[in-house]
């Protein structure tokens, strides 16, 4: 099955996360595949805006237990490969020339969350609840952390990081992480309404106004990238580190970890 499904209608593209039977959690293969649409419809003249969603009940649930798995055994240079290969999924949505919405169907966690922050403009469902886990395992959300503390700034994400508390959609909204959460039967209308703003705008102007606040955010552009490698190079060191290990080995052993009371 195709991890990532794409569709332009009238000069909408909308790209689909597709695992529903894992909550459209992350492995090697979506997180490739998701570039290569990105990268497809970012070269579509035609397509004015993305769409960003999940098949079924879930928006992302962060990482495939699988895919984590492996990697908890894999060596520290495979780890750094495998984060630096997330995180030019990240810089690319973050950078697309193109506007970008989330529609966030469901329970978004850890990268998926990720995903959302990368957006220009993120709408949820009520119904969705969100979390930022990694501490639990002994980890840090390093990779998606430049993305998610630029959308709700360094006081929630120090909460948010250390807790890694599950919080609701209107939590969500009022830290930025959402700009607005209606009830899922309400979800597609509400992105319509976003979308036909979207139809109404200069494409070239809309490119220069997100290039603009990307250069006023960040006046030194290679300072992300110089954290991108810095950020998997800390969650490299961190998996197979030995608190990250024994972490990990308690999620997968569905036990509580040494460190835990």
């Amino acid at each position: 099955m195709t991890s990532v499904l794409t569709a332009v209608d009238a000069g909408i593209a909308t790209i689909t996360l597709n695992r529903t039977a894992i909550h459209n959690a992350f492995d090697e293969v979506l997180i490739n595949q998701l570039i290569d649409s990105l990268r497809e419809v970012e070269a579509q003249a035609d397509v004015r805006a993305v769409v960003l969603t999940g098949a079924g009940k879930s928006f992302s649930a962060g990482a495939d237990l699988a895919w984590m798995k492996r990697m908890a055994k894999a060596s520290e240079k495979d780890n750094r490969r495998d984060a630096r290969q997330l995180a030019k999924l990240m810089r690319t949505l973050d950078q697309l020339a193109k506007p970008t919405i989330a529609r966030v169907n469901g329970a978004a966690y850890g990268g998926g969350v990720g995903l959302i922050a990368c957006c220009d403009i993120a709408i949820g469902a009520s119904e969705a609840r969100f979390a930022l886990t990694e501490t639990r395992l002994g980890l840090v959300p390093a990779v998606i952390s430049p993305y998610v503390i630029d959308a709700i700034g360094p006081r929630h994400a120090r909460r948010l990081f250390l807790t890694a508390e599950l919080f609701d959609a209107d939590f969500a909204e009022r830290i930025g992480l959402l700009h607005r959460n209606v009830p899922l039967l309400e979800l597609d209308a509400a992105v319509k309404e976003t979308v036909d703003r979207l139809r109404d705008n200069g494409p070239k102007a809309m490119l220069a106004a997100k290039r603009l606040v990307a250069r006023i955010a960040h006046p030194h552009p290679k300072e992300r990238r110089e954290q991108d490698e810095e950020n998997a190079d800390l969650i490299a060191g961190l998996r197979v580190s030995a608190e990250g290990q024994e972490g990990l080995a308690a999620f997968f052993d569905k036990r509580r970890p040494k460190w835990a009371k």
